[in-house]
Formats: C-alpha cells, structure tokens, sequence
C-alpha cells in the first residue's frame, strides 16, 4: 500500500493532529517533499492492483499528465505548509494533509472506485476546512457545501454503477457523453469542477474558511476535476459550450464583487472554464494547454489567495470598500499580489501567458474562431477583475488609514516561493512543458503574440481606470443561483409552515364551532326537559311506532 503516494500525506495527517511544536512543523513540511520524490518514483502503466468483487481495482496507475497534476499538488501541499503552520489549528493542518492526500490519490486512481474514494476524502476534509473558519458563516457555507458535495458524489456513485453494469469495466478511459452512465460520471465531475448552474458553492464556501484554509481549498478540488476530464472525456465537445459559460460567468460576478477573497473565488470558476474549453477541444496541444494552466493556476492562484489572506489576517476586513493604501506598511505582500494578478491576467514573462496562449493556439489550429475570439475578450476581462481590480482596491485607493504589519516570515516566504514560480515558469516555460503528456516546440514569445497580448492588457486597463468611478464597490448583495435554496427555499418553507398553522388553527376552530353545535343540540333534544328525554304519552309513542313501521314496509317493499 506504500506505493500509493497519497498515503503518506495521509500518515502525515494523522502525525499532525498527534503531534506539537517543531515535530509537527517538521512532519508538515517533510510530508509533502516526501510525497513529491515518491511521486516521481512511479513509472507510466499499472503499478498497484487489488481483486475486489472480481474487478481489478488499479491502486496506482502512472502517467505523464498524472504525474504533472500530483507534482504540482504535492508542490502546494509544501507551501500551504509553510504559509500556515505558525498560525492555523493543528485540525485544520490535518485536514489540509489530508485533502492533498485525496487529491493526490485521485492522480494515481486507476480504476473508477480508487477514484471515487479518494473523490469522496477530497470532500470530507475539505468541509472540515471550511468549517475551520470558526464562524456561525463559516458553519453554515460548510453545510451547504457538504450537501452540495454530497449530491455530487451521489450522482458520481450512481454514474459509475450505471457504467460498470453496461460495460463490467471500471477501468478509467476516454468515454462520450452519450448514455445516462456516461452522462451522470460527467455531470457529477462538472459539479466539482464548479460548472453552471452549481457553480455557487465555491464563492459561498471559500471566502468564510480561515485566511489559511482557503489557501488549500483553491487548489485541490477544481483541479482534480479538471484531471479527471482529461482523463475521462477529452473531446467532449460539450464542454466547450460549459466553460465559456464559467469564463464569462466568473468575470461578470467577480467585477460585481466587494468582498476580495469573493473575488477570488469567482476568479477561480473563471479560470477553470479555460481549462474545461481545452479538454473540450481535445486536442494534443488542448489537452497540454489545459494540463499547463492548471499546474499555473495552481500557484498563481494560492498566491493571490494568500495574499488576500494576509490582508484579512492583518487587518480583519475582507471588503474593498474597507481596504485601501496598503502598500505602505505591506510592501511584500503588496508585490507578491500583484505578481500573482499579472499572473492570472497572462501578462508576458508570467507563467499565465506561457499556458493560456497553448489554450489559444488549439482553438485557432481547430478553426474554433469564435471561441478564440472570446478567450482573447475573456482575457482582457480577468484583467479587469483579477488583475487591476483586486490589487488596486486592497492596496492603492484612496488611503483606508490602516496601518497593518506586513505578512509573518513564513506567509512572506510562501509568497515569495510561488511569485518566483510564476516569473520562472513566465520566462523557462520550457521546464514545465517538458512535464506535459505531449511534445510542445511553439514558441508563444513572437513579437505578434506579445504585442497582441499587451496591447489587449493595456486598453483593457485603460478602460478600468477611466470608468473607475463605476467600478468603485458598494455594500451590495450579488444575487446568484444558491439564492434559490439559501432564499427562495427557506421563503416557501416559511409560507408553507405559516400556511400549515393557519390551516390547522382554522380547522381547530371550525372543529370546536361544530363540536358546540353538535352538544348543544344533542343537549336540546335529550337533556333535561328534551324532546328526546322527556316521558311521552302511550299515545304518541303508539303513533310514531305506526309510522315507523309503515315507513319500513314502504322501503322494504318499494
């Protein structure tokens, strides 16, 4: 079992929540670099089978994209570590081991049901993490985030059953979208993937987890969906479709936002549509772009969240209308979010031209016109949001009179790991394509593509600062589709409870109304002095019997 990677960020885990003081940093940081080395000690093919109710369960299965998407998860385990081991609870460190551990061993799964168990201790761990954030907020976006989960990896469960029972195969391969097996595996990954029209739980969940928590969580759970797209529909030309709705869709909701690590969020679900575009096309250099940007994304965007978790640490506001000026006693973090803000925008010599532009290119050499066009118009929008917005209204409008510290030397260190990353990765973008499953020899750095990309960055920046005054957030409420069971649903449940009693308070009434007329007349009729209970006359009683009688043989008869 030791030749499963994941595990021993698992053994890690659990050495943490056991353990104190410098052991436990140690065992923190050592878990994930240990976790590195033994990730690259796994060759391409099937490494680790076990028998299981006839199917044969591979354990670990080796390949380049694999072991692309575990480097680069095992890399962030190492510096999320390092980023919170001074300032976060020792359950929530667990948690985080643990949740790279999941992820990790989604890498390696070989086999549906390995995948769906790591899938699920993804989940679980990474509710724990929200719930880390330690606030009545915190509480409730982690249980809508575990429902969300849970419903997801109900639809996931039901998908591969509906699958194995067709084919009695739960070997991971290409599939198509084309019956309910296929469809339910696909819509259950989507939902990881935060893809419309459950795309809410992330900018819900993340932004109430603890500065540090939220590190973590946007790295793990979107990517590891974005792999498994690879590895499961590459091709699949429905997803073209669905990430240019989450490219467009996190733009639009992160320029509306005022709470940063919202912002941020939204920014996530953005970036992902990318990489969910590159896995529709399907292509060899799709499929590189798409395995490229997630590996950056990765960085730039734990760089961007730890950052934002400085800002939040320090000063304990998470609203731009709250921030402004910062740069002048957070110098660090200042340049380290900004690195990462360029980053994300794909501004050249960053590591988010050197992917993005891969992207791009398979679109262009598949003729895909139009989405080309609106990846490049996307690009100028994540700059907007991401790239001039977060920045300049956390760190350079008008002065807030905050006067914060700057980050801890383990947050500056972390940030300053991963803002050399994104300019290494910008100017030797070699180095990460050699890890790509598929030869890359483009070169994106001609003066046209740099030119095009700058003059798209520059006019797009000019347009943020000349409608500045319209750009300025307000304390305002953007509605999205959760409104429909974190408002609508409690509305109608309220109306239908307040319904329910009306009714049975009106019934109540009407049944002692009726309960009244029923005794009083009983009362009339055989109380005291009634018709019913008074003594009648031999007479009478002789007549009604007579009457009674007739009236039965007419029945009887008739």
């Amino acid at each position: 079992m030791i030749e499963i990677p994941g595990l021993i960020l698992f053994a890690g885990a659990l050495l943490v929540a056991l353990t104190r003081g410098v052991v436990r940093t140690a065992i923190l940081l050592l878990a994930p670099a240990i976790t590195l080395w033994w990730v690259w000690s796994v060759p391409d093919g099937v490494v680790a089978t076990v028998t299981y109710l006839d199917y044969s369960i591979e354990l670990v299965e080796g390949s380049p994209v694999r072991r692309l998407f575990a480097t680069v998860f095992s890399i962030m385990a190492f510096v999320g570590a390092l980023f919170a081991f001074r300032h976060a609870k020792t359950y929530e460190l667990a948690a985080a081991l643990a949740y790279a551990g999941g992820a990790v061993g989604v890498c390696f799964a070989g086999d549906l049901i390995t995948l769906f168990l790591f899938w699920e201790l993804m989940a679980l761990f990474s509710t724990i993490l929200v719930f880390c954030g330690a606030t009545e907020k915190a509480r409730a976006a982690g249980i809508r985030y575990a429902v969300i989960h849970l419903l997801g990896g109900v639809i996931l469960k039901v998908g591969i059953v509906a699958l194995t029972v067709k084919t009695g195969s739960v070997d991971i391969r290409a599939l198509s979208a084309t019956d309910f097996g296929t469809w339910m595996v696909l819509i259950g990954i989507l939902l990881n993937a935060a893809a419309p029209p459950v795309s809410a739980w992330l900018a819900d969940a993340y932004p109430e987890s603890s500065p540090t928590g939220s590190v973590f969580l946007s790295a793990f759970t979107t990517k590891t969906a974005v792999l498994a797209l690879i590895l499961l529909f590459p091709g699949e030309k429905v997803l073209i479709g669905v990430g240019l709705y989450m490219i467009f869709y996190g733009i639009i909701y992160a320029l509306l936002e005022n709470d940063i690590r919202r912002i941020l969020a939204y920014s996530v679900v953005n970036q992902v549509g990318f990489m969910v575009v590159a896995v529709g096309i399907g292509t060899e250099t799709a499929i590189n772009g798409a395995s490229a940007h997630a590996f950056a994304h990765i960085i730039y965007k734990a760089l961007l969240f730890m950052s934002a978790g400085v800002v939040v640490y320090r000063t304990g506001f998470n609203r731009c209308s709250d921030l402004g000026g910062l740069f002048r006693t957070m110098p660090i973090t200042c340049v380290c979010g900004i690195i990462g803000a360029l980053a994300i925008s794909s501004f050249p010599l960053t590591s988010g031209f050197t992917t993005k532009t891969l992207i791009s290119e398979a679109a262009s050499e598949q003729g895909l016109v139009m989405v080309y066009y609106l990846l490049a118009a996307a690009s100028a929008g994540v700059f907007l949001h991401a790239g001039i917005k977060f920045p300049w209204f956390v760190f350079f409008q008008k002065d807030s009179g905050l006067r914060p510290k700057d980050a801890p030397w383990n947050m500056s260190a972390a940030m300053v790991l991963f803002a050399a990353a994104c300019i290494f990765v910008g100017v030797y973008p070699q180095v990460l394509y050699q890890l790509l499953p598929y030869p890359v020899e483009a070169d994106f750095y001609t003066p046209y593509k740099v030119l095009f990309y700058l003059q798209l960055l520059l006019f797009s920046g000019l347009a943020f600062f000349l409608m500045l005054p319209l750009m300025k957030r307000t304390l305002t409420i953007s509605l999205d589709v959760d409104w429909l069971y974190r408002g609508l649903l409690p509305m109608l449940w309220a109306w239908a409870t307040e319904a329910v009693s009306t009714a049975q308070a009106k019934a109540k009434k009407d049944l002692a109304n009726a309960s009244s007329t029923i005794i009083t007349w009983l009362d009339r009729h055989w109380g005291d002095g009634g018709v019913f209970a008074r003594s009648w006359p031999i007479s009478l009683t002789a007549l009604w019997i007579a009457v009674l009688l007739t009236a039965y043989v007419l029945v009887y008869y008739l």
